[in-house]
C-alpha cells in the first residue's frame, strides 16, 4: 500500500447488526485507514454494534434509501480526505477479505473504478445462492448496458466497488436516484467522464441475513435502468456527468 494514499471503507448499513462485525473483521489489517458506517434508519442494533467495534458512525434519522445512503457515504469519505473509497456492504454478501485486491489497481493508478464481479460461471453463481431470476436479470441488463455504453464488463450490479477520489469529485452523484438504480447511474457518469473501470472476481454469498430486494423491487430496478439507458441514448452520456 502506498503510504501517500488514504483509503477509506464505507459501509451503507441497514439492519446489519448480525453481520457487520464479521464483515469488518474480514477486512485485512492495514488495508484501509478508516471505516465509516452510515446507518439508514435501522430498526435493529446496527449502530450499537458498529460503535462497539470503534467504527465512525453516521445515522440517518429515517430510512432514505440505498442511493441516499451511498451519497452520505461518499460525501463523508471525501470530507475525511480519502484518496480511494471502497464500498463494502455490511451484510456479509461480499467477501471483504478481497478488499486489498479490489483497491490495489486504483492505488497503483491503473484504474479509476474497480468492481467486484460475482459473475464468473453460471454454476458458481447459482451455487452461491443467487436466485435464478436475479441471475437472468443480471445477464440481460449487463449485456444491454455493455452494448449501449461500449463497455465489456462482466457485471454492473455488484455492490462491492471502489473509486478514486478524482472520479467521485467530478461526478454529480447527489443528483442521482436515492434508490437502488443509483448504482448504475454512478457508473454511467463515470463512463461518461472517461473513467477506466476494472474488475476482479468475487464469490457469490447469499444468505438469509444478506440484504436482497424481492422480485417486484428487482423488476422496478431493471425498468429504471432501461429508462435511464433510453435517456442516455437520446440525450447523450453527459446527462449523468454534469
Amino acid at each position: 500500500m502506498e503510504a501517500s494514499k488514504i483509503v477509506i471503507a464505507v459501509m451503507p448499513a441497514y439492519n446489519a447488526a448480525k453481520t457487520i462485525k464479521k464483515t469488518y473483521k474480514d477486512i485485512p489489517s492495514g488495508t484501509v485507514d478508516k471505516v465509516i458506517v452510515v446507518d439508514d434508519g435501522s430498526a435493529d442494533e446496527t449502530i450499537k454494534v458498529a460503535k462497539s467495534l470503534g467504527l465512525q458512525v453516521f445515522s440517518h434519522p429515517q430510512n432514505r434509501g440505498y442511493g441516499a445512503n451511498q451519497k452520505t457515504c461518499y460525501t463523508l469519505a471525501l470530507s475525511e480526505g480519502a484518496d480511494v473509497v471502497v464500498m463494502i456492504h455490511p451484510d456479509y454478501q461480499y467477501d471483504s477479505t478481497l478488499t486489498g485486491e479490489l483497491i490495489r489497481p486504483i492505488v497503483q493508478g491503473r484504474f479509476d473504478v474497480m468492481l467486484g464481479s460475482r459473475i464468473r460461471t453460471r454454476e458458481e453463481v447459482l451455487r452461491g445462492g443467487m436466485p435464478l431470476y436475479k441471475y437472468i436479470f443480471n445477464r440481460l441488463l449487463t449485456t444491454i448496458e455493455n452494448i449501449v455504453l461500449g463497455q465489456n464488463l462482466s457485471e454492473y450490479h455488484t455492490g462491492f466497488r471502489a473509486f478514486n477520489k478524482q472520479i467521485l469529485i467530478k461526478l454529480p452523484f447527489h443528483k442521482y436516484s436515492d434508490d437502488f438504480v443509483f448504482d448504475q447511474q454512478i457508473l454511467f457518469g463515470a463512463i461518461a467522464r472517461g473513467a477506466k473501470i476494472g474488475e476482479i472476481p468475487v464469490p457469490v454469498r447469499y444468505s438469509k441475513e444478506a440484504s436482497s430486494i424481492n422480485f417486484q423491487r428487482s423488476l422496478v430496478y431493471g425498468l429504471s435502468i432501461l429508462k435511464d439507458l433510453v435517456r442516455l441514448k437520446l440525450l447523450g452520456k453527459r446527462i449523468f456527468a454534469q
